[in-house]
């Protein structure tokens, strides 16, 4: 199937791409299509998106979301204009990309056991066991364990009357009033949502701002109050309507986009009518309702332990936000909860997929008591998280952070990291339309640069494009498997431009920091070699000469020829993540293979010791910034096996480096080699349970 790269033009003046397929593994979603519908926008020309015989407004965000593209369909453009031409070659690479947004894909929403326990995840609710009458059964959007009191949030229907008080020319104004007016408080949102999460997540508002820009959404209500109905009627009319469209598509994730069209249409609605809706939190509460709106959930108050919902999925905008928020949440549970009292104690266990009522009070005791020790644990660990990570016989481990911008890099500092490990360079290439300029690139490394500081490492990850994370300003040929395709530091090489101007501002940052950069998915030695000899010119160019050069072994070739890298390489960082996936030739998104996917796998251990072993001796650290680095259970064996560093997710930090001290160099190569010895990941956690205190540890730090 062609990408479209190919446009042609009609007698008419139209301009037409080839078709387009659709690659992401969560089909052409609402925040992809936010970004195709801005970038439409920009262009003066009439665009279409086309899918058979239906053509829609490729600059209405509700219509192009209401084809719901899933992976695999197959569209083209066409547009008439001045500038058609133009318009068609910048919107293709963003339908044919995978603009994720740093968002979970369908197969990462759950943690893998959660996964396994729900196969049907379409099913809007879990079966109530009949055998517990006091037990409801949900599906985990949000894991973890909170105790508390039930509070219900209910919303009633918002009354409007069908007759206008004012003329429809006053009607129409009130109207556009109030859609300002709820841009605003989105607008805000979205600010806060990115200050406290990030901004991959901020921009699901994004999204619902430009559903207020909809030219068919707002054309609709502005049509009806034309023809004499109130302003709140029309658009209480005009947006139900799409929402129930929505409603009834197949494809869960495009289902689950009504509730952000209800959230939007609701708020305007409110400001049209005057309605105010404040709910009475109360201490210590488990939310119940039938649903939740993602403001809500962006917005909710500390009070709130955890919440769960009869509608929404693991794939929704609640469910995302909940994780982010560390929040225990159950979605699709038994529509009987609804008719749980409020006040009534509760144990949400979201890692088991179940809301308990009336717990027997040893229970809650149980659960308070471990949650307690947790938090204790936490608080001693964090009492001590500025000093060194040093194992009892004496031997020192960099605990460092894998940060992707400047509010994570504040956050490790406060807790103590002995630098930066992994800074995630490609997050600020992707979620827009047009490339970052150096200045863009150069203003963000340099803040991060100085919070970190000139004594301490900063590990500069060049953009990890490609696979799972394609850009739209990049065209890419179609590839049957993207992720053995042109990805890393290979688009890199292939886009010089581009690498050269990141490469450009990383060295701008040289000054402020000790700088390394780190190429990812490197397989072949001539790749180093190239992009090493690109690295160096530039420095020359720019008088830049104290900079570090290594990459990731991330795959099974990277780990073999290490000791080969580690003669040239400054550095090594194991990314285990794929690596795993890689040497164990199982995704390590998809939950069936959950069990493969483990890095704690003698196979994979044996390509890290083959990496550690291959830069012994000659003047080349090894760090480990995969998953497992921050893995209780792991962390003796990495240990054990000779690595330099841990670079774990800045909340780890406090932890991680408390194991460490729980721990001797000595005993953890004991440990190691005997792990490695044996034939499964298995057998490995269940030997490093039965050592060690491991298991206790790992059940209590996770």
């Amino acid at each position: 199937m062609s990408d479209g790269s190919n446009t042609g033009e009609s007698a008419q003046g139209w301009e037409f791409s080839g078709e387009i397929t659709i690659i992401s593994p969560n089909g052409f979603h609402a925040r992809p299509a936010a970004i195709l519908v801005k970038t439409a926008k920009k262009f003066t020309s009439d665009i279409k998106l086309v899918k058979g015989d239906r053509r829609v407004n490729a600059k209405s965000l509700v219509a192009v979301m209401g084809f719901a593209l899933e992976q695999g369909d197959s569209v083209a453009l066409e547009a008439s204009g001045a500038d058609a031409a133009e318009a068609i070659k910048a919107l293709i690479p963003i339908i044919a990309g995978d603009m994720e947004n740093g968002a979970p894909s369908v197969a990462q929403t759950a943690k893998p056991a959660e996964s396994a326990k729900v196969p049907a995840a379409k099913k809007e609710t879990r079966t109530r066991n009949e055998a517990d009458r006091s037990l409801f059964r949900g599906i985990t959007a949000s894991p973890g364990i909170a105790t508390g009191i039930v509070k219900h949030i209910t919303r009633g229907d918002i009354a409007v009357s069908e007759r206008p008080a004012a003329s429809p020319e006053e009607e129409a104004a009130d109207f556009r009033r109030a859609v300002d007016e709820a841009k605003s408080e989105l607008a805000s949102i979205e600010k806060q949502t990115e200050t406290a999460i990030d901004a991959g997540h901020a921009a699901i508002f994004g999204a619902h701002i430009e559903m207020l820009d909809d030219p068919e959404l707002t054309g609709a209500a502005l049509g009806m109050i034309a023809t004499g109905k109130s302003a709140a009627f029309a658009w209480k009319s005009a947006y139900k309507a799409q929402a129930e469209r929505f409603s009834g598509l197949s494809n869960e994730l495009f289902a689950a986009r009504a509730a952000d069209l209800n959230d939007v249409g609701r708020r305007v609605l409110m400001i049209l009518t005057g309605t105010q809706e404040e709910i009475a939190y109360t201490q210590n509460c488990v939310l119940v309702a039938e649903d939740l709106t993602p403001s809500d959930t962006a917005t909710l108050d500390k009070r709130v332990l955890g919440f769960c919902t009869v509608k929404g999925g693991p794939t929704s905008h609640i469910a995302i936000l909940a994780r982010s928020l560390d929040l225990p949440a159950l979605v699709g549970i038994d529509h009987a909860a609804l008719g749980i009292k409020d006040g009534m104690a509760v144990i949400l266990n979201a890692d088991e997929g179940t809301l308990r009522i009336n717990p027997d009070p040893a229970e809650v005791e149980r659960v308070r008591g471990n949650q307690e020790e947790k938090s204790a644990r936490r608080a001693r660990d964090l009492e001590h998280t500025m000093e060194p990570a040093v194992t009892k016989d004496g031997v020192t481990l960099e605990v460092a952070a894998n940060i992707g911008g400047t509010s994570d890099a504040s956050q490790a500092a406060s807790l103590g990291c002995d630098g930066v490990g992994l800074l995630r360079s490609e997050f600020l290439f992707l979620g827009r339309a047009t490339a970052p300029s150096e200045d863009e690139l150069a203003d963000i490394y340099i803040k991060i640069a100085k919070t970190i500081g000139r004594d301490k490492p900063l590990v500069v990850r060049t953009m990890d494009i490609g696979g799972d994370k394609p850009i739209p300003y990049i065209t890419q040929d179609a590839e049957e498997n993207p992720f053995l395709g042109v990805r890393g530091l290979r688009l890199s090489l292939e886009h010089r431009d581009m690498f050269e101007t990141q490469l450009r501002a990383i060295l701008r940052a040289s000054e402020y920091c000790g700088l390394h950069i780190m190429f990812p998915m490197v397989s072949t030695m001539e790749e180093f070699r190239e992009a090493s000899s690109i690295v160096r010119r530039v420095a020359g160019d720019m008088g830049v000469s104290d900079v570090k050069i290594g990459l990731m072994i991330e795959v099974p070739s990277a780990a073999i020829l290490a000791r080969h890298f580690a003669e040239e390489a400054d550095f090594l960082s194991l990314g285990t993540n794929d690596l795993t996936q890689y040497t164990m030739a199982a995704d390590r998104g998809n939950p069936k293979l959950s069990r493969i996917a483990d890095g704690l796998n003698p196979a994979v251990l044996a390509m890290i010791k083959s990496a550690v072993d291959g830069a012994r001796g000659k003047n080349c650290w090894v760090g480990v910034c995969g998953g497992i680095a921050g893995d209780p259970a792991a962390i003796p064996v990495l240990i054990g096996i000779g690595v330099d560093e841990l670079s774990v997710s800045v909340p780890a930090i406090p932890q991680v480096k408390a194991r460490v001290r729980e721990l001797s160099k000595a005993e953890c190569e004991r440990i190691a080699a005997h792990v490695l010895s044996l034939g499964s990941a298995s057998e490995a956690r269940d030997y490093l349970g039965k050592n060690t205190g491991v298991k206790q540890l790992d059940k209590e730090r996770q």
